[in-house]
C-alpha cells in the first residue's frame, strides 16, 4: 500500500499484522482525493480510527497543513507513527510539524489544546460496529468542526449500508457501487434556518 497522490506519491505505508485494521484501498483513496480536489490543499483534518493512517496521510501529501490521528489500537498507533515520518521526509518537514497521533478510542477523544478546528474528518471505524458507532459519532463531530469552515465528514462504510444523521446533509457517494464494495459517505452540515 502506497500514498497515491501529491508530493509523498509512491511512499511505502506500514500495515499493522492481523484482521484488526482494514486499510482503505488505493483506488477508494484516489477517488475520495480526486473528488476533494483542491479541498485538501490547506485543510486540517481528523483521521478517526485511523488504523494505517492511509487517509490523512494522503491528505497531507496532497497540501493538507496538519491533522491528528486518533487509533486506540497500539500496533497499528505505532505504525501510523512510522507512515507519518515517512511522509513528513518526503515533505521535507517534521512528523510534529504535520500531525499528532492519539492513541485513545475515539468515544473519549477531545481535540487536543490549541489545535484548530478540523476542514475533513475521516471516519472508518469497524464496519461491524457501524450501525451504534455512527449517530455518536456524527453528533459528536458537530463540537469538531468550525461551521465557518463547511467541513466535510467522509465516512467509510460497507457498499450496502446508508447513514444519516439530522446535523450533516449527505451530498455524494464515492464508490460502494454494489454490496460488497467499500465507500465513502460525503457529509456537510445542515444549513439552519435563523
Amino acid at each position: 500500500m502506497r500514498i497515491s497522490g501529491g508530493a509523498a506519491r509512491g511512499v511505502t505505508l506500514v500495515v499493522p499484522p492481523g484482521d484488526d485494521v482494514r486499510p482503505a484501498t488505493d483506488g477508494l483513496r484516489q477517488a475520495v482525493f480526486s473528488s476533494l480536489g483542491a479541498r485538501a490543499v490547506g485543510a486540517r483534518f481528523f483521521d478517526l480510527f485511523a488504523g494505517s493512517g492511509a487517509y490523512g496521510l494522503e491528505a497531507l501529501s496532497r497540501g493538507a497543513i496538519g491533522g491528528v490521528f486518533v487509533e486506540k489500537n497500539a500496533k497499528a498507533a505505532a505504525c501510523i507513527q512510522k507512515n507519518l515520518e515517512a511522509v513528513a521526509k518526503s515533505l521535507g518537514k517534521s512528523s510534529s510539524e504535520l500531525a499528532r497521533v492519539s492513541q485513545t478510542d475515539v468515544l473519549t477523544w477531545s481535540v487536543p489544546a490549541g489545535w484548530a478546528c478540523a476542514e475533513l474528518i475521516f471516519i472508518d471505524p469497524p464496519y461491524d460496529r457501524i450501525a451504534t458507532l455512527a449517530p455518536k459519532l456524527l453528533a459528536r463531530a458537530t463540537e469538531w468542526v468550525d461551521r465557518a469552515l463547511d467541513p466535510l465528514i467522509l465516512f467509510e462504510t460497507p457498499g450496502e449500508l446508508a447513514i444519516a444523521h439530522p446535523d450533516w446533509e449527505p451530498i455524494r457517494r464515492i464508490g460502494g457501487k454494489n454490496a460488497h464494495q467499500p465507500g465513502i459517505s460525503v457529509f456537510r452540515m445542515r444549513v439552519t434556518s435563523a
